[in-house]
């Protein structure tokens, strides 16, 4: 169980991507006081640990509404997350998350009141985004009974709880990693992820083929 947690935890923390959500937060949340960022943070990571959960739960059965196989959504999901994994290498998915807060930021600069960043974007599409929710899926579907099922939300709660102390945390953060450490720390985690991405394609490949 310690591997499965090991697994889960690794995979969902590299999707989720608190390192590179926190500055994202700290920008979006300019302004406000200590007691609103907090606030938002924790609003953030509540809502969206109820959608992976929900996804993470009744994946499964969505699938089968659609009558899609599971081997299929390996596949798709793999690609998904390579896609996911290329655009942290190549620091993509930071330019496209610093150009989204710009907006965010630039929107709020011309209305006094502080705007309610917890739905939108950092619940999502920025903490349960499409790269996250395949993967719960794909962890949570892969799951041999209770006990493993329970360890992969378990490994999504550890997550997520590192994601909280990090939006809360946010702009300490910064200072102390500054821009540089925090491009490497993205680009080693987008490698490790390619990797398991195309692990689930190897998996879909063979289901599928039944190799």
């Amino acid at each position: 169980m310690t591997e499965l947690f090991l697994s889960a935890f690794i995979t969902l923390f590299v999707v989720i991507d608190p390192p590179g959500c926190a500055p994202i937060y700290a920008g979006l949340t300019k302004g406000a006081s200590a007691a609103q960022s907090r606030s938002m943070a924790v609003r953030a990571v509540l809502i969206a640990t109820a959608i992976l959960l929900v996804f993470a739960l009744f994946g499964q059965d969505l699938l089968g509404a659609l009558h899609i196989e599971l081997d299929s959504f390996r596949i798709a999901g793999g690609f998904m997350l390579f896609w996911i994994a290329f655009e942290m290498v190549f620091e993509k998915r930071t330019k496209r998350r610093e150009e989204r807060a710009e907006k965010v930021i630039a929107h709020n600069a011309a209305t006094p009141e502080i705007e309610d960043v917890s739905v939108f974007p950092m619940a999502m599409p920025m903490l349960a985004g499409p790269g996250a929710i395949a993967a719960v899926m794909l962890l949570q579907n892969e799951a041999q009974g209770l006990q493993e099922s329970l360890t992969v939300l378990a490994a999504l709660g550890a997550v997520m709880v590192l994601v909280l102390f990090g939006l809360i945390a946010a702009a300490p953060l910064i200072r102390l990693l500054g821009d540089k450490v925090e491009a490497v720390v993205t680009r080693l985690l987008g490698v490790l992820l390619a990797a398991l991405a195309a692990q689930y394609v190897i998996d879909g490949l063979k289901g599928s083929f039944g190799l």
